[in-house]
């Protein structure tokens, strides 16, 4: 559910790209490009803010994130004119605090670690009474990143398989759910970093593993499974694409020369695991012929990646 006003009928801007010697549909996400700096987390946030009642959310809402869901939370709860408290870990980037402090959602920072996280939001949400928006293991916020999937194949329904980033597992769920439902022989791969490859031990082992630190220049993809997530994952995600932090940064400098797109780590992380001499050797590299990678998400630390790309 978008409010009003917000609903963008063209939200997937589809570029082919023809240097994997097959189809790839590189899928930009016009919509949250437009509406919240470029995360695909507006649809989430939205979704859940505005299934409210009005006796719940006129004490307002609370959620903790690293930066994009935050800034996603604060703008749908502006545009619902409700509070939003927004616990925000403290190695998150710059570019993504401000953009909750422009969306005028209110900063109570937090340590680094998800326990923290997590206990900060629970003590704001004792505090104020607020409903807690999860950044992804939550029904609404699920359906609503999954919206994107259901556009990409009302555009492309001929894509065979679709690679998605994975932290948390909200946005890769909801796009589980809507392709497996619409095409159940659709395959859909999970792209994870080395230094927070949670999701890829998780499903080798069969049941949640959380890591004890992360360690990755995607900072949008540090979250680990939740009890939502997690079934979906296990039971719908043909599979887990680990790649390095070096592969993330040359897939952006791909992205930024080729298809004149800003992405940050997190969103070209997707497109490095089909550049991937790992996806090349298996067998789905074989079997698809048409492509799609869900690339979402423009707040770049330009700081940071500037130290990439010098290293």
């Amino acid at each position: 559910m978008l409010p009003e006003g917000v609903r963008v009928t063209a939200s997937c801007a589809i570029y082919l790209f023809d240097a994997l010697q097959y189809m790839v549909l590189i899928v930009v996400d016009i919509c949250c490009i437009v509406l919240c700096r470029g995360a695909f987390k507006i649809r989430g946030a939205s979704n859940s803010i505005f299934a409210l009642d009005d006796i719940q959310a006129a004490k307002g809402v609370v959620t903790h994130s690293s930066g994009n869901h935050a800034a996603a939370v604060a703008l749908a709860a502006k545009l619902r004119g409700i509070p939003a408290y927004i616990v925000i870990p403290e190695n998150a980037p710059a570019c993504k605090v401000e953009n909750v402090n422009r969306y005028g959602g209110q900063v109570i920072w937090s340590d680094v670690t998800m326990e923290s996280r997590e206990s900060t939001a629970k003590k704001v949400q004792e505090e104020t009474g607020a409903i807690l928006i999860h950044p992804f293991n939550d029904k609404y916020t699920i359906s609503g990143q999954g919206t994107v999937c259901l556009e990409l194949l009302e555009q492309v329904p001929e894509i065979d398989t679709i690679i998605v980033p994975i932290s948390g597992g909200g946005l890769i769920s909801g796009v589980a759910l809507a392709a497996k439902g619409i095409n159940p022989s659709i395959r859909v791969l999970a792209a994870e970093p080395k230094g927070a490859d949670d999701s890829a031990q998780s499903k080798a082992a069969g049941r949640i593993i959380k890591l004890p630190a992360t360690n990755t220049i995607a900072d949008g993809l540090r979250a680990f499974l939740g009890d939502l997530t997690w079934p979906v994952v296990r039971d719908l995600v043909d599979d887990v694409i680990v790649v390095d932090d070096n592969a993330i940064v040359d897939a952006m400098k791909m992205c930024y020369e080729t298809l004149k797109v800003a992405v940050e780590p997190s969103g070209a992380i997707g497109l490095a695991a089909a550049l991937s001499d790992e996806f090349k050797e298996s067998s789905v590299w074989h079997e698809s012929s048409k492509i799609g990678i869900i690339v979402s998400g423009g707040n770049v630390d330009l700081r940071v990646l500037w130290e990439s790309l010098c290293k």
